[in-house]
C-alpha cells in the first residue's frame, strides 16, 4: 500500500497539470512568483515523534519559493539540533532541509503534492553518515491526506536502510474561535534495523493570533525504552510528551 500512494501521488501531478486550470477566481488567483519565510521557537523538536533536540527548545527558519500557475516549489528549513551529539564521532548542531516538487489539484478537494527532499547535517562526520535524501508522494481529500516517503539513501545513519519508509495519516479539522485541530498517526520502518521501526502519533491544535500561529500537541511513540532511540544517558526520545510553539509566516 505504502508505495501505491508514491505510485498514486507521481500521477496525479501529470493529471492535475492539465486539469482545472481555468477554475480560479480572479479574485483568487496568487501571484506567479511567490516568496515567503518563517521563523518558529518550539519546546522540543520533534521529527516523526523522536526528539532532535533532546527535549530541549528548538530555533528553526525556513524560505519557500512557489511558481503558481505550475505549482512547482523549492525550499529550505533550517532547525538547531542536539541528537548528533550524542553519537560518537557526531558534532552537527543543525539540520538543513532543502526541497523541491510540484502541487496542485486534481479535481476539487483532492490535491496532490510529489517532491524530494535531503536532511543535511554539516559536519556530522557519523559512518554511515547521517545525511538523508527521501523522494514522497501525497494525497489528499479534504481535511485529510496520506503520505508516503521513501529513502534513496541510509536514513539517518542507520546501515544498509536504504529504502527505508515513511507512512504518514492525518487530518487538520476547522474549529471554533479559529482553531485548527491536528490529528496524525504514522509509521517508520528502517531497513535492516527491525528495532529501530516504530508508530508515532500526534493530536494537536493550532491558532492564528495575526501577529503569530500558536500550537499545542501531545507527541508519543511506541519506540521501546531499550531500544534505538535512547540517548547514552537512558532518556528514550520517542517518549510521550507535550510540545509547545509559535511561529510566523511572512
Amino acid at each position: 500500500m505504502n508505495k501505491l500512494v508514491l505510485v498514486a501521488a507521481i500521477l496525479a501531478a501529470f493529471a492535475g497539470s492539465i486539469a482545472h486550470a481555468e477554475d480560479a477566481k480572479p479574485e483568487e488567483k496568487k501571484p506567479d512568483n511567490e516568496l515567503s519565510f518563517n521563523a518558529a521557537l518550539s519546546s522540543d523538536y520533534r521529527f516523526r515523534g523522536i526528539s532532535q533536540s533532546r527535549f530541549d527548545p528548538a530555533l528553526s527558519a525556513g524560505a519557500d519559493y512557489t511558481h503558481n500557475p505550475t505549482g512547482f516549489y523549492l525550499g529550505t528549513w533550517v532547525s538547531t539540533i542536539k541528537w548528533i551529539k550524542d553519537i560518537p564521532g557526531g558534532g552537527a548542531s543543525v539540520e538543513v532541509d532543502l526541497y523541491g516538487g510540484k502541487r496542485g489539484e486534481i479535481v476539487k478537494d483532492v490535491s496532490y503534492d510529489v517532491g524530494v527532499l535531503t536532511y543535511y547535517y554539516p559536519s556530522n562526520h557519523l559512518q554511515p553518515n547521517a545525511n538523508t535524501t527521501e523522494i514522497y508522494g501525497q494525497i489528499g481529500y479534504g481535511a485529510a491526506y496520506v503520505k508516503y516517503s521513501n529513502s534513496l539513501t541510509n536514513a539517518f545513519g542507520a546501515s544498509d536502510s536504504k529504502n527505508s519508509g515513511y507512512l504518514d495519516v492525518g487530518l487538520n479539522i476547522d474549529a471554533p474561535m479559529g482553531v485548527t485541530v491536528n490529528l496524525h498517526a504514522g509509521h517508520q520502518t528502517i531497513k535492516s534495523h527491525s528495532e529501530a521501526s516504530y508508530t508515532d502519533f500526534k493530536i494537536g491544535a493550532t491558532k492564528d493570533f495575526g501577529f503569530a500561529t500558536g500550537s499545542v500537541a501531545i507527541i508519543g511513540t511506541d519506540a521501546p525504552d531499550n531500544g534505538f532511540y535512547v540517548t547514552p544517558s537512558g532518556k528514550n526520545t520517542g517518549k510521550n510528551g507535550v510540545v509547545f510553539s509559535i511561529s510566523k509566516t511572512f
